[in-house]
């Protein structure tokens, strides 16, 4: 029996986990695996309950769990108190050391109008470090403000970081294309962004079967709209991976069909690329596609962690192909030019499905 844990979020995120988790159950169930799913308050109703968006509870539950599902949230809606700190999602990445963000962008189908129907790319986002300043420091923000007028922010690189990412970055490659691409600014953070750059070509000496090349982030984001071909796996460190793999998402047909996934050496989480959406929230026509794909991205981390569940990875084939094959029949929701509900659509993903 496999269990997982459920935070449903925000906005739209109760719609598009509740589609996630029927689906991906159904998957499992065809290959005769059972899964037990503990849902655990969490965001702005976890508030309402607890007094907090991230109770200790579900902290102590996510401490014994290989993996859990999380929901798009926003703590930009959350009382006055909740706002302008690290976000609960954040909380948990930090607490879990999740380092590593693995965000795929392909155009599933033909049905699907995208800026470059030919990508199929994998930015692998450094987590923990970086520019993000909620996110590079043991305790605090990382940002401050000398006087009302000035703000100043902490980046953080630190080599063994940088490799870490970097091993990840080219052990996907070896299942790919075998090319990575290294993301960086040396010709202005020479000291920081040229730390990440010689950090991967570092590990990139033990991947002799790899080719490897250095772009400035610039140059590479508008080369990835311009020769989206020449890209297999994209190292980056944390906000210029947030931005490349938000542009891929856009590129390949819609934010709302990104996923990723964000783990460590033993723990992982299942979230969507995209935000919580509220002004789309209970309307029924939330994209679920991220969430679904972000659950089966999960699925073969667990497969692969654990040599022993092999049909876990089978049941992650199962949901991919019944997503492109509903996909393919041209239903879609309204963001990639459909008129499917939410509901709708998960009720063809699940037809699509091999029964038990």
């Amino acid at each position: 029996m496999l269990t997982l844990g459920v935070l449903a979020g925000d906005g739209i995120g109760p719609e598009i986990v509740a589609s996630a988790t029927r689906i991906a159950e159904q998957a499992l169930a065809s290959v005769s695996v059972g899964v037990q799913w503990r849902t655990l308050p969490f965001g702005l109703e976890a508030i309402g309950e607890f007094g907090t968006p991230l109770p200790e509870s579900t902290l102590d539950a996510l401490d014994g769990l290989a993996g859990w599902i999380l929901g798009p949230h926003d703590n930009a809606g959350y009382p006055e108190q909740f706002r302008g700190t690290l976000s609960p999602g954040g909380a948990i990445r930090k607490r879990y050391n999740l380092f590593a963000n693995i965000r795929p962008a392909r155009t599933l189908s033909e049905s699907v109008k995208a800026v470059c129907p030919n990508l199929d790319v994998v930015i692998v986002r450094e987590n923990t470090e970086g520019f993000y300043a909620d996110r590079n420091m043991y305790e605090g923000a990382g940002e401050f403000m000398p006087t009302p007028d000035v703000a100043l922010a902490v980046a953080v690189f630190t080599r063994a970081a940088c490799e870490r990412i970097a091993d990840q970055a080219f052990r996907l490659a070896m299942t790919r294309r075998r090319s990575v691409t290294i993301a960086h600014k040396t010709n202005v953070l020479a000291k920081t962004t040229g730390l990440f750059r010689d950090a991967c070509l570092t590990i990139g000496q033990n991947y002799p079967d790899i080719e490897i090349r250095g772009e400035h982030i610039d140059a590479l984001a508008a080369r990835l709209v311009s020769h989206p071909g020449d890209f297999d796996v994209i190292v980056a460190e944390n906000m210029f991976g947030d931005i490349l793999s938000d542009l891929a998402g856009q590129l390949s047909g819609s934010l709302g069909m990104a996923p990723s996934i964000n783990a460590s050496h033993s723990q992982a989480m299942a979230q969507a690329a995209h935000g919580s959406a509220p002004d789309i929230a209970g309307l029924g026509i939330a994209n679920p596609v991220a969430m679904i794909l972000s659950t089966a991205m999960l699925l073969r981390w667990l497969s692969d962690r654990d040599d022993g569940t092999p049909m876990l990875s089978v049941a992650a084939g199962h949901i991919e192909e019944a997503v492109r094959h509903t996909l393919d029949a041209g239903v879609g929701t309204a963001d990639i030019g459909g008129t499917a509900s939410t509901s709708v659509f998960t009720e063809h993903v699940l037809s699509a499905l091999p029964r038990t």
